[in-house]
């Protein structure tokens, strides 16, 4: 099985910037693709980004530009960094990973909030 460990997030003034880690451990194969959604009040959970072990990212076109992860396979470990922030980037993002796609494990989340 896998497990995630995410950490970061907070407090930021509009413009600003925040970054997000998520530790992953068990078998590499199953957390080949890793990623994060964000949970607001009131929405549908949404996709924001994912990236492979080899280095293939996508972005929702809500982050795109802004927001870029990263990760390293050194350390099992996938980074979302997020400038340019936004109120409506307030909500609770959520690590996720699996073999092929994000979705299979989950990790806790983190909350993110954007003040304006």
């Amino acid at each position: 099985q896998v497990q995630l460990v995410e950490s970061g997030g907070g407090h930021a003034p509009f413009g600003g910037s925040l970054r997000l880690s998520c530790a992953a451990s068990g078998r590499a194969n199953l957390f080949n693709a890793m990623g994060w959604y964000r949970l607001a009040p009131g929405k549908q959970r949404e996709w924001v980004a994912t990236i492979l072990a080899n280095g293939d990212a996508g972005y929702s076109d809500s982050v795109k530009g802004r927001f870029t992860i990263s990760r390293d396979n050194s350390k099992n470990t996938a980074y979302l960094q997020m400038n340019d922030l936004k109120p409506e980037d307030t909500a609770t993002y959520l690590c996720s990973a699996g073999p092929a796609t994000p979705g299979g494990w989950w990790a806790q989340g983190t909350q993110v909030t954007v003040s304006s």
